[in-house]
């Protein structure tokens, strides 16, 4: 069966992550060590016992996730066989980290490196995000380009449920002008900033530098980006999309229409929670998903 996994990005935290992992074996406990080390402070910590505020830190909750995915699929050892992968935003970087084409180092840093930009970002410019359920998509980006602040289609979830990213105003503005015309909910949501959109310009460029100094490989299968939901092997094509994912929006249901027209027939999501697998349940009822799990 033609299997493609996928990685889940900020919200999917929990108190508890991964404790599982740590104990399983040694060479899990020693991967969570050396990210103790990389990042400099004690994240399993905060993972296991931690306060859901502690762990809804941008800077925490973005290499939370990333460890708890990367340490998974690693821990999967040869029953990880993807045909593709794809990660939802933060996901894109434990996709390719778990697909080969980055180190287990390299992606922990770039991660830590984006979490702080974003960060920084979020501070420098007061601005939030919304889930906009029941319009079309291209009402959603009609009535956003209709708004005179910055406000833009960020994710693009499943059929029905567009995120929009943007300062207050924007959003506050354009969440009025979907209600009326006809969105079942305008949802403002409790996130840090205006994620995907252009409003993280400063983190791109701080971020751009990192990615470009650091190696890509080929991935061991294609992964399938979020700005444009195509699928890639080429790392210096991986690397542009990668640096573009700040700004641009994240194509998940483009992604999973993209895997499915390549012929994928089960989706396995590698990390926290099963955001994903309803995602993709909402493009498709028929297709099998499940949670990544360890054999005893």
């Amino acid at each position: 069966m033609k299997t493609a996994y996928i990685f889940p990005g900020q919200g999917a935290q929990f108190v508890g992550m991964g404790q599982d992992l740590y104990n399983l074996n040694e060479e899990t406990k020693t991967l969570f060590e050396q990210a103790n080390d990389i990042l400099g402070f004690r994240i399993t910590d905060i993972m296991f016992s931690g306060t859901d505020d502690d762990l809804k830190q941008t800077k925490v909750t973005q290499p939370a996730i990333f460890l708890h995915s990367v340490i998974l699929a690693k821990a999967l050892g040869d029953s990880f066989q993807p045909a593709m992968v794809a990660g939802h935003s933060l996901g894109e970087f434990s996709a390719l980290v778990a697909a080969g084409a980055l180190s287990f180092e390299d992606g922990l840093k770039l991660v830590a490196k984006r979490a702080n930009a974003m960060q920084k970002a979020c501070e420098a410019q007061p601005s939030t995000m919304a889930a906009i359920l029941g319009l079309d998509d291209e009402t959603v980006e009609k009535i956003c380009a209709q708004v005179e602040d910055v406000v833009v289609a960020a994710n693009y979830n499943c059929p029905g449920q567009l995120v929009i990213s943007g300062t207050i105003e924007g959003v506050d503005k354009a969440c009025v002008l979907l209600t009326e015309a006809g969105a079942k909910r305008a949802l403002k949501l409790n996130v840090g900033g205006a994620f995907h959109s252009p409003l993280m310009e400063p983190a791109k460029v701080e971020l751009q530098e990192a990615i470009e100094e650091t190696e890509i490989k080929s991935p061991i299968c294609p992964i399938v980006q979020n700005v444009d939901a195509k699928p890639y092997t080429d790392p210096a094509q991986i690397k542009a999309n990668l640096i573009a994912q700040l700004t641009g929006a994240v194509r998940w249901t483009q992604t999973v229409q993209q895997m499915l027209a390549d012929g994928i027939e089960a989706f396995v999501e590698v990390g926290p929670g099963n955001v994903l697998q309803g995602l993709v349940k909402k493009v498709d009822r028929s297709v099998q998903t499940s949670a990544a799990a360890i054999s005893e």
